[in-house]
């Protein structure tokens, strides 16, 4: 009633204010990072993240990555905090094979398990068919990686003593200053994926990394990743890997397709976010 031609002053509007007001009450968090943010990427972490140190996690990555509303509600359903921020799930060899700070670098840019929710198939699907799926939809598969990647190409052709050889899929991460090569796995982990990666590291350091460039890493992604089997493969290996599983749409565990927001929800949020 003070303010008669202010708009935005509904019931609800105002109920939010006041969670607002009360969660963030002289916090330095607020003026640093959340007043960068719009209200309603404010009402989405106030809606769905109840822990605060995970809300400014999800809150610093909006900003980071410049996430939509509709963008930032995908990620917080997919739990991209617990398959990205919680390092313990993730098999690596990274702190043996990277110096300091490049090694926690890397480990932050990884996931477990990926998820591919765009590809909508049966559990026999073929690797080349998941890749074919995956650079079809290279705005979703980047938006999957994260911050940073930039696609090289699928099926990268190499020739070493007038052999070929054609790696999956080869990026570079503009964040790290690396290449980052990534193999696909239709099956659980075995302990001569990682060697053969190891050799696809080793030539694209030789043939096409630059010298100002960091040393390039690989991802290797299975359906089961095998814990255990694939730390004691990766123990002797030199060169950085790190072994994570990946989903398909049909795969996608219970406690995430719960969670899922509808297809029609995303392009209404979508359509929002461009007007």
């Amino acid at each position: 009633m003070e303010f008669p031609t202010i708009k935005g002053m509904s019931a609800r509007n105002l109920r939010y204010m006041q969670k607002f007001a009360s969660e963030f009450d002289n916090d330095e968090f607020l003026q640093g990072v959340l007043a960068k943010l719009s209200w309603n990427h404010n009402q989405v972490l106030l809606d769905k993240i109840k822990d605060k140190e995970i809300r400014m996690w999800y809150a610093k990555k909006s900003i980071e990555n410049g996430w939509s509303v509709s963008i930032l509600t995908h990620q917080i359903s997919l739990k991209l905090y617990e398959r990205q921020a919680l390092l313990e799930n993730k098999t690596t060899n990274f702190d043996e094979t990277l110096p300091t700070p490049n090694n926690e670098q890397a480990k932050e840019l990884l996931k477990d398990p990926y998820i591919f929710d765009f590809i909508n198939a049966d559990k026999d699907i073929k690797e080349l068919d998941i890749e074919r799926e995956l650079t079809a939809n290279i705005t979703k598969l980047l938006l999957e990686l994260g911050n940073g990647f930039a696609f090289v190409g699928r099926q990268y052709h190499l020739e070493i003593e007038n052999e070929d050889y054609y790696i999956d899929l080869l990026f570079y991460n503009l964040k790290v200053k690396s290449y980052v090569v990534i193999e696909l796995k239709t099956t659980e982990f075995k302990p001569e994926y990682a060697g053969k990666l190891n050799f696809y590291l080793s030539a694209v350091d030789k043939y096409v990394k630059d010298e100002n460039d960091n040393p390039t890493f690989g991802i290797l992604l299975c359906k089961d990743k095998k814990k255990v089997t694939a730390e004691l493969a990766l123990k002797d290996i030199n060169k950085p890997i790190g072994v994570s599983e990946y989903k398909i749409l049909s795969e996608i565990p219970e406690f995430l397709e719960n969670t899922l927001p509808s297809i029609e929800y995303i392009e209404k949020r979508l359509e929002v976010d461009e007007i």
